[in-house]
């Protein structure tokens, strides 16, 4: 059996008696898990195809959707797909404008949300969009229509529309276009991405020849299902026939992971460093024995090769820390913890390290909404992962690099292009097919990628000497004091940092230090705190070659989100936003530079 289109998982359900009884969708109501069987998904989707023809939508019109994670969103899109109706998923975190023109741009007839605040911010708008005809809500909300106004036309429908369901199901193509994401936007307006159902489902079976997760295994999900890689992942858990559990909210997920003893999820980087830096502040509050263990325990990890026969010594060094620390970590969150996938960003080597070591495997991949998203993917076999490298090439994928470092690609998993873009379409998949990704990379020991860059996020200091800023702010991020952080130096003599302080760290470094302040504001302004800063910075310097050091940073009091703008809703950073919001901060800096050096020429000359 070949699954082409989404909706073919259905008949892998039926075709897969072991998955029938034990598959989920579930999420919390009134505060209990309720849960869905393969049956009553496949019921749900039926009644959305039905429901949607009874109320005219034809092959090619367009819905959105804009809520978090439940299986409502999935029921919508199997019975969308199923009729040719094009979904169009949209983060939550957008701002309305940003809203507004992905609704005008992809022609949207009908948006379901999740709940009462964005359906009062969308009516306002609505005369803003003249295609929308109807806005309806997930939860129950006063004076909206409610989504199941579409099952319930469904149902008054079945029995007239089962025969033409089965024809419209049966002419759509694997080519047929599924769904619009629109991209997050990191330099400029978003482009709304097209993925056919090939492109998903190659990428579906190919990534899950690499999970060894099955139909006996949970996992929560709570990146975003708008986002292409948690998208994509949940057809992949279906395919497998992996019970999918969907947080409660995002400060929910530790809680629900320890409540259902989940096998897996995946994340972002930003996200496991949250996780770290909680590991880290709770050790704090141990005695000082307990500290110097725990210490030990990290510093441990710093060696850790997955895979890798461990000489005697340090095996039993690693089995005396995961007794002692280690093993405590895993019961904060589940013992049953087999699969972490990671990806939207470079994850800091040492705390993949650190999460192996105590046995809380990560697996990063990469990929972009335009590819589907997978591209390599680590996984879970000796000689198939490596530290630092994003993995081997995912079957079906063709990756090559360009003489300037860009990483190429070609696959069934490429998208069909930007809507309504041709020119921007033919920017990036060239004559022959090559899709290029504006990353820098390069393949390491004969397999496995690693990326160093982004192409177009690389500038040129001066003097001529390209800085990559990305692998500079990782570097920035291994000290426990650095929470965000972005390089900037565009043109400049050298590189300067805008760092956002762990205030919790440090609040207890200026606590131990007998620092008085009375706001975060007022903290980053204290001599001592900054000299702090520097010293971090010197030592975190010497692990970059000298075009790369950072001469001067900025600290800030403020937090970098996704509902701020500063942040992509994959937690990605928006530099253009960032330089825009602390151009004069940083023009300042500089400015300081040039004029200190013209003070010394001037009195130079004077003599």
């Amino acid at each position: 059996m070949t699954e082409t289109r989404i909706f073919d998982l259905f008949d892998r359900f039926r075709a897969n008696p072991g998955t029938v009884g034990r598959f989920k969708l579930a999420a919390k109501e009134a505060g209990k898990w309720k849960e869905y069987t393969s049956q009553d998904y496949h019921q749900q989707a039926n009644l959305v195809s039905y429901g949607l023809l009874a109320l005219g939508f034809k092959k090619g019109d367009k819905i959105a959707t804009l809520t978090n994670n439940r299986p409502e969103w999935n029921f919508m899109e199997m019975g969308m797909s199923q009729i040719g109706v094009v979904h169009v998923p949209i983060h939550v975190s957008l701002l309305v404008p940003e809203i507004t023109y992905i609704l005008n741009h992809a022609e949207a007839r009908m948006v379901v949300v999740s709940d009462k605040s964005l359906f009062q911010k969308l009516s306002k708008v609505q005369d803003e969009m003249p295609m929308l005809e109807s806005i309806l809500t997930f939860d129950q909300v006063q004076d909206a229509t409610h989504w199941s106004h579409i099952t319930s036309i469904g149902i008054a429908n079945a029995a007239k529309l089962e025969i033409q369901l089965e024809e419209l199901k049966n002419a759509i193509s694997e080519d047929m276009l599924l769904t619009l994401i629109y991209t997050s936007g990191t330099t400029g307006t978003p482009k709304g991405v097209m993925l056919s159902h090939k492109n998903i489902m190659s990428n579906t079976i190919s990534s899950a020849k690499r999970q060894h997760l099955n139909h006996n295994h949970k996992v929560l999900s709570f990146l975003p299902l708008s986002h292409i890689f948690e998208h994509m992942v949940s057809y992949q858990y279906q395919y497998l026939g992996i019970s999918v559990y969907y947080a409660e909210s995002m400060s929910s997920i530790a809680a629900d992971i320890k409540e259902l003893q989940i096998d897996g999820f995946i994340t972002v980087p930003r996200m496991l460093e949250s996780v770290y830096e909680k590991i880290i502040s709770k050790a704090k509050t141990l005695s000082s024995i307990k500290r110097s263990i725990f210490a030990w325990a990290v510093r441990l990890t710093n060696r850790f090769e997955p895979y890798r026969k461990q000489d005697f010594f340090y095996s039993a060094q690693l089995a005396v820390a995961d007794k002692l620390v280690y093993s405590k970590w895993r019961q904060a969150l589940s013992p049953n913890i087999s699969f972490i996938g990671c990806g939207g960003a470079a994850l800091q080597p040492r705390l993949a390290r650190l999460f192996w070591a105590a046995k809380l495997p990560v697996f990063e991949g990469y990929g972009l909404t335009e590819t589907s998203p997978i591209l390599t993917v680590n996984y879970s076999q000796p000689g198939e992962i490596k530290i630092g490298s994003v993995g081997p090439i995912l079957e079906g994928v063709t990756l090559k690099i360009a003489e300037d470092g860009e990483i190429l690609a070609k696959g069934p998993n490429i998208m069909l292009g930007y809507y309504k873009d041709p020119e921007q379409t033919a920017e990036v998949i060239d004559e022959e097919g090559w899709f290029h990704t504006g990353d820098i990379g390069q393949i390491e020991d004969g397999k496995f990628l690693k990326i160093t860059d982004r192409k177009k996020e690389i500038f040129k200091i001066s003097n001529g000497k390209y800085i990559a800023p990305q692998q500079i702010e990782n570097k920035l991020k291994e000290s426990f004091y650095i929470q965000q952080t972005m390089v900037v130096g565009e043109n400049q003599k050298f590189a300067s940092a805008l760092i956002i302080p762990n205030f919790s760290a440090l609040s207890e470094w200026a606590k131990k230090h007998k620092v008085h302040f009375q706001s975060h504001a007022e903290m980053i302004k204290m001599p001592q705190v900054i000299k702090h800063f520097e010293a971090e910075i010197k030592q975190l310097n010497k692990k970059l070659n000298e075009n790369e050091q950072i001469k001067k940073i900025i600290l800030l009091a403020d937090e970098w989100t996704p509902t701020s703008g500063e942040l992509t809703a994959t937690l990605k950073l928006r530099r253009k936003k960032i330089c825009e919001k602390y151009q004069e901060m940083v023009e300042a800096v500089y400015a300081t530079v040039h004029t200190k050096k013209a003070a010394k020429v001037r009195v130079k000359s004077n003599k």
